[in-house]
């Protein structure tokens, strides 16, 4: 399993605000070339994302389904790709004062990934998820910003 966390400096309704909307998905999530389509009750529980993933010419269908959806606090995907399986995805949303500390967690559910599972896998997996959250928490600060005129320093990160 790979983790990651952030602290961002946005309140985790702002953070929110960017998980709840599908189609910005593709901003943050790293790999993501574009949303396809986007259920419009997304990210209710078994909502689905609709996304193409990859570098370049090298890309396939992504679809990801929200399993577990507690609005300002957790939210958890599967991430099937084919061939290579489905992933969960798990995001809570900790405040943190007036900010989020954003608790993140990969693991495969089936498919290759599972015999790959293990301490490589894990590390280049928690690599892009920590760019990943870099770029949500980009965005949110930004936004938050944007909406309150304030200006503020970006939030630490640290992978476990």
């Amino acid at each position: 399993m790979a983790r990651n966390r952030r602290l961002i400096l946005s309140s985790p309704s702002g953070v929110w605000n960017l998980l709840s909307d599908g189609r910005r998905y593709g901003e943050w999530v790293s790999g993501t070339q574009r949303v396809t389509a986007a259920d419009p009750h997304w990210p209710e529980v078994g909502a689905r994302l609709q996304v193409r993933v990859g570098v370049g010419p090298l890309a396939l269908e992504d679809i990801c389904v929200a399993r577990v959806c507690e609005p300002h606090r957790r939210l958890e995907l599967e991430a099937r790709a084919e061939p290579f399986g489905a992933a969960r995805i798990a995001m809570n949303l900790v405040p943190w004062g007036e900010h989020t500390l954003f608790l993140l967690e990969w693991h495969p559910l089936r498919g290759p990934g599972i015999r790959m599972h293990g301490l490589p896998v894990d590390y280049v997996v928690s690599i892009r998820n920590g760019m990943m959250l870099t770029k949500l928490a980009r965005i949110a600060v930004r936004e938050r910003e944007h909406d309150t005129g304030s200006v503020g320093v970006q939030g630490a990160s640290d992978t476990a």
